[in-house]
């Protein structure tokens, strides 16, 4: 199985010279094992660099786990030439909405005068499907999927896929300072993974500004992968203002925190691939 990183940024897209190594698209993962049809996590504008190595005849199928549908998760939908083709299939996961259907949502979105093509008007079979708290079976592919603390519907995902976990939380809502919890549902997600994608977008000092807009820091995501036991911690989901020597200082910080436990820690970068 491999996993390889597309897209690592949050909130919106920021390439620049200063983020090079590092890069400036927003979050896309694709998880492959042999074979069967990809599982992609997110829709970021990464989306379109993962398009570039797949079939643009029509024989595309694959599945996309979407935590949620902030713009920074949903906006490489309408650049995925693999689904606009007759003969493609695309089946897209995503949190129960409050104000309608996600097929419903996504066709507000994309439409003009915000943008040119319609939903409706892609020629692939792309097939929306609302999740809250299931396990999903795709191929030899099983998925959890459970709630997790962010601004508004959100989800996280569990892949238990040839013999090797993979938890995907993009967006998590750290605790007040001083308060030391992990949710019950996220604590579900993340148990003994072998790999666990974590959003890590704030230092301290920027968390005590901005702790209520659905994110957290660094040092909270060491916290969950520890509490988890898990092997290796991917942060993730990374400021925009984070240029590479801002994250090369982020990642020692992180590890030198996790070393006592022995945990793992790597920051993602577009183009990272790991085996599994």
């Amino acid at each position: 199985m491999e996993l390889t990183f597309y897209g690592v940024r949050g909130s919106c897209p920021c390439p620049s010279e200063a983020n090079r190594r590092y890069g400036g698209n927003t979050a896309c993962v694709a998880l492959t094992n042999g074979e069967e049809p990809p599982i992609i996590f997110d829709l970021g504008t990464g989306l379109r660099a993962f398009g570039e190595t797949q079939p643009l005849d029509g024989s595309f199928k694959g599945t996309a786990l979407v935590t949620h549908i902030h713009w920074d998760h949903i906006q490489g939908l309408p650049f995925f030439p693999p689904a606009d083709r007759q003969g493609a299939r695309f089946d897209v996961y995503g949190p129960e909405q409050d104000d309608g259907t996600l097929t419903e949502l996504i066709d507000g979105l994309m439409r003009p005068p915000y943008f040119p093509v319609t939903y409706s008007e892609l020629r692939g079979d792309i097939v929306f499907h609302e999740v809250l708290k299931d396990e999903l079976h795709f191929g030899s592919a099983t998925v959890v999927v459970r709630p997790v603390p962010h601004i508004g519907p959100t989800v996280g995902y569990r892949v238990e896929w040839g013999g090797s976990v993979v938890t995907y939380i993009s967006d998590h809502q750290g605790p007040p300072p001083g308060v030391d919890i992990v949710a019950d549902s996220v604590a579900e997600l993340t148990h003994g993974a072998d790999v666990l994608i974590h959003d890590a977008q704030y230092t301290p000092a920027e968390f005590a500004e901005k702790g209520h807009w659905g994110h957290c820091t660094v040092d909270y995501a060491v916290r969950v992968a520890e509490e988890a036991h898990a092997k290796k911690l991917v942060l993730f989901h990374h400021d925009p203002s984070h240029g590479d020597d801002c994250m090369d200082l982020i990642l020692d910080s992180a590890q030198r925190l996790a070393e006592k436990s022995g945990l793992e820690v790597v920051a993602g970068f577009e183009g990272l691939r790991l085996e599994l």
